[in-house]
């Protein structure tokens, strides 16, 4: 007695206009793929496509917020020097 095995992938019925389907049938057959393999390709490019928008976007964004450029190791320097521009600052000691 055979056993069903599960599917491993989702099933999609998508609808392109004629033209559209016959340029992707085309790519399909010059590149040996089945039109599966085509439209997995294809979201993995628009994935990736749309990963770096978003990461060039929050880039654009951080340069904004950080006008000076200032890096990671820029941190302990800039901690001391607005340390020291504030007098009468007590340090707090643990009796540990």
């Amino acid at each position: 007695m055979a056993t069903a095995t599960a599917r491993k992938s989702r099933v999609y019925t998508i609808s392109l206009p004629p033209e559209l389907a016959q340029r992707a049938e085309a790519l399909a057959r010059r590149d040996s793929r089945t039109m599966s393999e085509l439209f997995r390709e294809a979201f993995r490019a628009y994935s990736t496509e749309q990963a770096r928008r978003t990461l060039d976007e929050l880039g654009e964004y951080a340069e904004g917020r950080n006008p000076k450029g200032y890096t990671e190791g820029d941190v302990p320097r800039l901690i001391q020097e607005v340390r020291a521009e504030k007098p009468g600052r007590r340090r707090v000691r643990s009796n540990g």
